[in-house]
């Protein structure tokens, strides 16, 4: 038996037209309604995940780009993700939710009174996706700031979210029914916040959360008496990134300095995409925890999960075929992939010759560094390949028994993923698609019963929501 992993679904093009240019769009779901995901993300809670984790991009984009965006709806529309976490939270019992969301679009006091609502509602089984964004400025009215500066943003919105959020003290909450006495509000933080970016007052006028359990507490539990959600007392003090064991947890990408600092104060899940290759995750991880470690935080308060999309196919031979069909692209394939990587980067790449390098000058100041270096690839610079070198190695596709790419069996997969947790002390992964049941019983009909057999991924849930589940192990 292995070590167990924790797994989620990354919900990649955000809340939009799920399966459009896929065959699977015939099962004709309505994207816009939320029985599709309702239906996904049971078969997510099933099949043991932790949590869900959504997309989401405020713009479509500058003027200039607008139809590289929508032409084929991989940019956008993209509906509020925060609005259809309630609809998954209602069919579900334990997965948690976590969608994506923006310092730009919260002011600190809503941001704090909408999530502690949907943390009650949920059972404790809700989180943030924070990401930063130097582009959408503009929808705002607010100036656009660079790459770090908006990491500052982000980093005093979310101090000032759970400050309000602890702005009821631990003795506040009375709720003595005898004497009629509900709180008490001279232990309320009547605070005063007036930073470099907001400015606003407390108290929150929302309930705080409780203290649950530490994952000590939790494993002891299961070993003797259940832990019941009842037994619940006291509201926690906040410590820094950690803030209360009842708050939404916090989930960031980003492998930028900038965005570990952040990750390593803030964090209890951090993304990354996922490496073939042993020691390149035992390094980020290594300069994660050593950022948590700065931030007084150990490796217990922060699970470092690998964002992949893997093709499972019935067989070694289907396996080697897929391989093989995709070593020799065609220019209109290579188109395809152009397509998509313009609406990322924003950027049209599908007029450029395909047989010259990129002028790296084309990249206006809105496209982040991430972004170019994804499309980079494993080239250093636009001067070391041709357009279409990039685009094909992008098009290739590689064997996952032989660690070259994600191609393989349901065994060759679980052994991938056996070996990351066994040997680079990996803590689990985050599966990558759209949340429609076609891509979903596709990717795991498969996979789960052998890593479950292995003992690598959870047959049954805990107690403490979202963060309990992260806590079980």
């Amino acid at each position: 038996m292995s070590r167990p992993q924790h797994f989620g679904w990354f919900l990649s093009r955000g809340f939009g037209p799920h399966g459009w240019g896929h065959p699977y769009h015939d099962w004709d779901y309505t994207w816009h309604r939320p029985e599709l995901y309702q239906q996904s993300v049971r078969a997510l809670e099933q099949a043991g995940f932790d949590l869900v984790i959504i997309e989401d991009a405020l713009s479509l984009g500058n003027a200039d780009t607008l139809d590289l965006r929508i032409r084929s709806a991989y940019g956008g529309p993209k509906h509020d993700p925060l609005l259809l976490a309630p609809y998954l939270f209602d069919v579900t019992q334990h997965i948690g939710i976590a969608p994506t969301v923006n310092p730009l679009a919260y002011s600190p006091y809503q941001a704090a009174r909408q999530f502690a609502t949907l943390q009650h509602l949920s059972d404790y089984r809700f989180g943030i996706n924070v990401v930063t964004d130097v582009g959408s400025s503009r929808h705002f009215g607010v100036e656009p700031l660079d790459h770090d500066g908006a990491y500052d943003r982000a980093e005093e919105w979310l101090g000032a979210v759970q400050r309000l959020w602890h702005s009821w003290g631990p003795d506040a909450l009375v709720a003595d029914a005898a004497t009629g006495h509900f709180a008490d509000g001279s232990k309320l933080d009547a605070l005063h916040h007036r930073g470099a970016h907001y400015s606003f007052d407390g108290p929150l006028n929302a309930l705080p959360f409780p203290t649950l359990p530490s994952r000590d507490h939790l494993l002891a539990s299961r070993q003797n008496p259940p832990y019941s959600g009842d037994s619940v007392v006291d509201f926690g003090e906040s410590r820094g990134g950690e803030g209360s064991s009842g708050d939404p947890i916090v989930v960031s990408p980003g492998g930028s300095p900038r965005g570990l600092a952040f990750a390593g104060t803030n964090s209890q899940v951090q993304l990354a995409l996922a490496s073939l290759d042993i020691e390149t995750v035992r390094a980020y991880r290594a300069k994660v925890l050593e950022s948590a470690a700065a931030h007084g935080r150990t490796a217990a308060d922060i699970d470092i999960l690998f964002v992949f999309k893997p093709i499972i196919t019935a067989s070694r031979e289907e396996a080697d075929r897929v391989v093989e069909a995709s070593a020799h692209p065609s220019d209109a394939d290579l188109l395809v992939i152009a397509a998509g990587q313009s609406s990322d980067l924003e950027t049209d790449l599908t007029g450029l010759d395909l047989d010259k390098p990129i002028d790296p000058a084309i990249f206006g100041d809105h496209v982040s560094r991430g972004s170019i270096k994804g499309l980079l690839g494993r080239f250093d610079s636009f001067a070391d390949a041709t357009l279409r070198e990039i685009l094909t190695a992008k098009a290739r596709l590689g064997r996952i028994s032989t660690r070259s790419g994600y191609v393989g069996t349901a065994e060759e997969i679980a052994d991938f993923i056996q070996e990351l947790g066994d040997d680079a002390d990996n803590d689990g992964f985050i599966f990558s698609g759209d949340l429609h049941p076609v891509t979903i019983h596709r990717m795991l009909d498969e996979l789960v019963p052998i890593l479950r057999r292995r003992g690598i991924l959870r047959r049954s849930y805990g107690d403490g929501g979202l963060r309990g589940n992260l806590r079980d192990f």
